[in-house]
């Protein structure tokens, strides 16, 4: 068994890529630096990433593929299921070794799961564009909380950045604990020394701004004015509103 050590990154992925035909030696597994060799590893190499090596190994799978092929590949890294770093590894080499495209060959299960995994992220993704629920803080900016399945925040950044360009505003994911931080420029990662205030959904109301509770009261009486109790269809709201969503939305608390 061969076994190349990795940075855990999706550009350090790509370089393993690069280097695994440079050396004309491919993995049979793929595993992060300092984990524990397998019993039957016959040789190991350690991948060091390079951004040289990246762009061109991007390059070539972007004119290999089409745009919404790449935009898979990067789905499924943000997916974090176990093996699916194996799994693009594989989809790579294929895509490189073979002169027609293998894109809608769904005979070969390495391009069924990714086109499987890739749907669920995207699926993520759309719900976090539709439920994430800000709350305007003390000094003034609008606070996020959430906890997706699969790692999707990246994916809504720039949706988030074009609708709300006027305000300063923070998403963070609670699960992965790192977000990102608007200021009216630009948008840029960040991390809190302590965020377990933040697991219930809510600001604490100490931090909120003054007329951020007025306005939450505003919405729920709103919400209640206008919901037909005979008509309620709690099956019907879990199927188009997953439950995990709930804590954030104002009208469900």
């Amino acid at each position: 068994m061969v076994v190349f050590f990795y940075d855990k990154t999706f550009e350090g992925l790509l370089t393993a890529v690069f280097d695994a035909y440079s050396r004309k030696v491919f993995p049979d597994k793929l595993l992060a630096e300092g984990d524990v060799a397998p019993l039957f590893m016959e040789d190991s190499y350690t991948v060091v990433t390079q951004d040289d090596k990246v762009s061109r190994v991007w390059k070539s799978l972007e004119d290999k593929m089409s745009k919404l092929a790449c935009n898979m590949l990067t789905h499924v890294w943000l997916s974090e299921q176990e093996g699916s770093d194996d799994l693009l590894f594989r989809y790579i080499r294929k895509t490189f070794d073979t002169k027609t495209s293998i894109e809608t060959n769904f005979g070969d299960p390495d391009v069924l799961e990714v086109h499987k995994l890739a749907r669920k992220v995207s699926h993520e993704k759309h719900y976090l564009a539709q439920f994430i629920r800000f709350q305007k803080a003390a000094d003034d900016i609008f606070f996020a909380p959430v906890s997706p399945i699969f790692n999707a925040l990246p994916l809504v950044v720039e949706h988030f950045k074009d609708r709300f360009s006027d305000q300063k505003w923070v998403i963070y994911d609670t699960k992965r604990h790192y977000g990102f931080y608007y200021d009216l420029k630009e948008v840029v990662e960040m991390t809190l020394d302590d965020d377990t205030h933040l697991l219930s959904g809510k600001l604490d109301e100490a931090l909120m701004a003054e007329d951020e509770k007025l306005f939450q009261e505003l919405w729920k009486g709103y919400f209640k004015a206008m919901t037909i109790k005979e008509r309620i269809n709690l099956k019907l709201q879990r199927q188009h509103m997953p439950r995990r969503f709930w804590k954030y939305l104002t009208e469900k608390q």
